[in-house]
């Protein structure tokens, strides 16, 4: 679940793309895997993800974590040692793993406004979790760790933006702002939805055109449509896994205007909901660990067309 919204928006927008579009850019990329059939139930309001919910089972810190304020001095979790040169080299990808999975002892820490250019926001949420308390920051570390391996594999620079190594957050603006500084080529963050049982599948959030105050999206729409259009085609390929049928009309893309970490990014910028936690079959596609390496290759694979032009 997008860690800047603590409630649906109150209006979706119309996706850019229909699925014969995303279906075209799967097949150009290599040939797709055949996903489940989705349906046409109408978008539900999500469960989960407010700052205040309870802790899911599985966040539990570790013995010995900080509970310190990170401040504003804390650094990105760099991740350049062992880089492989590669097709890749020279680009930088920021991943960014949605949440933390101490969020939940931090409320008035996360639940703190902070500017997204258009209004203000929470600086952050708890995420959902799996009827059986799989936590949804668990997941994002996860796939994020995976997604990782394989860009680096390929010769890329790979910042996330935390690694379990920070009491709570960032703050929204902040992870923006280390996609920003690190200049990089490409930012994913990486999210599981929360939504009602029977809604199914995953999708891509592209920005929408905003400007306002700090939040400029210009230069930025255009290419993270591409990308975003390539980790869809390829995510389906790789993960075997159908279009949301609840979100973004079949299409596996969804634009948003109320999402800090999109509106003030410089850099292309999207977001992946891989699935819904709180759909029992989707659930055992999350927790599964071999489905996650396909998920983390689906990304990694738009990302690696996206760069490659």
């Amino acid at each position: 679940m997008p860690y800047d919204e603590s409630v649906p928006p109150t209006q979706r927008h119309r996706p850019l793309l229909a699925a014969a579009a995303l279906a075209a850019v799967c097949l150009t990329a290599v040939g797709c895997g055949a996903g489940d059939d989705g349906g046409g139930a109408q978008a539900r309001p999500r469960q989960g993800g407010s700052g205040t919910s309870a802790a899911p089972s599985k966040s539990a810190p570790a013995p010995g974590k900080t509970s310190a304020s990170p401040g504003p001095s804390a650094k990105p979790s760099k991740s350049t040692n062992g880089r492989a040169s590669g097709p890749l080299s020279g680009k930088t990808v920021v991943i960014d793993p949605g949440h933390n999975p101490n969020n939940y002892l931090h409320t008035r820490e996360i639940n703190r406004q902070v500017d997204i250019g258009t209004t203000h926001k929470e600086c952050d949420t708890t995420g959902t979790s799996t009827n059986s308390g799989y936590a949804e920051a668990r997941f994002t570390l996860d796939v994020s760790h995976r997604l990782r391996t394989l860009l680096r594999a390929q010769g890329a620079n790979v910042v996330l933006t935390q690694d379990d190594d920070r009491p709570y957050g960032p703050c929204v603006d902040e992870r923006a702002r280390i996609g920003n500084e690190a200049g990089a080529d490409a930012v994913v963050s990486v999210h599981a939805d929360g939504s009602a049982v029977g809604n199914r599948g995953f999708h891509v959030i592209l920005p929408g055109l905003v400007r306002g105050g700090k939040a400029d999206t210009s230069k930025i729409v255009e290419p993270s449509r591409d990308l975003g259009t390539r980790i869809a085609g390829l995510f389906v390929r790789d993960t075997g896994s159908a279009p949301s049928n609840y979100v973004g009309g079949n299409s596996g893309l969804d634009i948003r205007k109320d999402l800090g970490g999109l509106n003030l990014s410089t850099v292309p910028k999207v977001f992946i909901e891989c699935g819904n936690m709180r759909d029992p079959k989707d659930a055992a596609l999350l927790t599964s660990e071999s489905w996650r390496q396909k998920a983390a290759q689906g990304i990694a694979d738009g990302i690696s067309s996206y760069l490659k032009g």
